[in-house]
């Protein structure tokens, strides 16, 4: 385990190899004809796992929203890999499928504690979840609809639209990294026939959370459906604290959640909750030799009708003993803890003479960059940036993100650093060396491209 319990079993640097070439070495993993015996094969290959991983549960890896998931978790994904029931017929997996269902009517009461008759399914990640998302506003309209996302939308919305056989989505601007609720407004006006906006709550670049309230009645007025990729920020949901960062959320259509961001999952632990549960009986499928029709009239549960695979891992099963453990305030209160310690990374930032904030965090996103940067001609200051980036990863120092954003000359795009904090105990002190050495890096770029021997 990490040195806080929260993780899975660590090497001496969380950080991977220096090289590509390094991290694949002859690991005995292709296809022998003749086995070396379980203990030996086990411990080989996760002692090769584990001195290349980059384990979230070193602070110091921190480029993307992947957690080092609660030891909790980790223990009970071992139990269900060990049962390995399949949630896709009720014979499979009995008490699996009804605890599922109960850990998923919870979800979507948390997401909608008014609506009448709310409900949730189980995914495999956001992608999964915003492509459900427009499977489902396509079905509800019973016709062609035209996505219409923000510049800041998640890779997947475009993915999911190509992928359903629906134009490619119209693309809304945005200002601060959130979608502007006029240009949504002007966009929808200009569309003919029905629409599913995507707005996000929770941005991969940044953090940043969509006005949902605003979007929401812009939808309303325009008759349009509304989706809400809170993949991200969604759990913000479970802290008092937080919860109002978010609002607007129980106004969409549906929602992306994702557990193993905030939530402290194993991958894969997505979710998409709608407000409406007659909406998901566009997955109804029937498979003779899964529910039958004389079964289920027999009162036998249909669970195949609650995805878009057929054999599928009882995810829900972790998620729901760590949320048995910690409760949803016990939750609420780690996701507080990251974005606390997200703030006053950001005021490090703003206090470090050799480094410039973007802005101050939503969420636990810290985008920064080192000034250097800025002092330099036309393009090579993103080359700086990305240069920095692929240094402290070739050393072992840290693994930190990177996204471009428009804050360049007119609005073009500049490329930034990010730390993404889902450490739910580091502190701020485990922090200071990665801004120390992200300056350092940079300044020391600079130096040997000035230098006369570089030159």
């Amino acid at each position: 385990m990490a040195p806080d319990g929260s993780g899975a079993a660590m090497p001496a640097s969380g950080l991977p190899s220096p090289r590509p070439e390094s991290s694949a070495p002859a690991t005995g993993a292709g296809l022998p004809l003749r086995g070396v015996g379980a203990e030996r094969a086990l411990e080989e290959l996760s002692t090769l796992l584990a001195a290349g991983a980059a384990d979230p549960a070193d602070p110091a890896c921190a480029a993307h929203l992947h957690c080092p998931p609660l030891a909790v978790a980790v223990a009970a994904d071992v139990v269900a890999s060990a049962l390995n029931p399949s949630v896709d017929s009720w014979d499979q997996a009995p008490v699996a499928g009804e605890l599922e269902r109960q850990f998923t009517a919870g979800i979507a009461r948390l997401c909608y504690p008014s609506a009448e008759r709310p409900d949730a399914v189980v995914t495999s990640g956001g992608t999964e979840s915003n492509l459900l998302g427009l499977l489902l506003a396509r079905e509800r309209s019973g016709t062609a609809i035209r996505p219409v996302c923000g510049e800041n939308s998640h890779h997947s919305v475009a993915r999911a639209a190509w992928l359903l056989g629906l134009p490619a989505p119209v693309v809304v601007a945005c200002a601060d990294d959130r979608m502007l609720p006029a240009a949504l407004a002007d966009a929808l006006t200009a569309l003919d026939g029905p629409a599913v906006v995507v707005a996000t709550a929770g941005t991969t670049n940044t953090g940043r959370i969509d006005p949902l309230p605003e979007i929401a009645e812009i939808c309303r007025r325009a008759g349009a459906r509304l989706h809400v990729d809170a993949a991200y920020g969604g759990l913000a949901l479970c802290s008092p604290a937080l919860s109002g960062r978010v609002a607007g959320l129980e106004l969409a259509d549906s929602v992306a959640l994702d557990l193993h961001k905030f939530g402290w999952q194993p991958v894969a632990a997505g979710l998409f909750a709608t407000r409406e549960a007659a909406d998901l009986g566009a997955l109804t499928v029937r498979a003779e030799y899964l529910n039958a029709d004389d079964d289920t009239e027999a009162g036998l549960p249909d669970v195949l009708g609650r995805s878009l695979r057929t054999s599928r891992r009882p995810d829900a099963f972790r998620m729901a003993v760590t949320v048995r453990a910690l409760g949803v305030r016990g939750l609420g209160a780690l996701v507080e803890h990251c974005c606390a310690t997200a703030s006053a990374v950001h005021e490090l930032v703003t206090g470090h003479p050799a480094l410039r904030s973007w802005g101050p965090p939503e969420l636990s996103t810290v985008v920064f960059r080192p000034r250097e940067a800025d002092e330099l001609p036309g393009p090579a200051g993103d080359e700086l940036v990305a240069r920095v980036r692929r240094t402290l990863l070739e050393e072992g120092t840290a693994v930190i993100g990177r996204g471009l954003l428009p804050t360049g000359p007119d609005g073009s795009p500049q490329r930034w650093l990010k730390l993404t904090l889902l450490h739910p105990h580091a502190t701020v002190a485990e922090y200071r060396p990665i801004l120390d050495a992200v300056a350092a890096a940079a300044a020391n770029s600079v130096a040997v491209r000035e230098s006369p021997v570089a030159s």
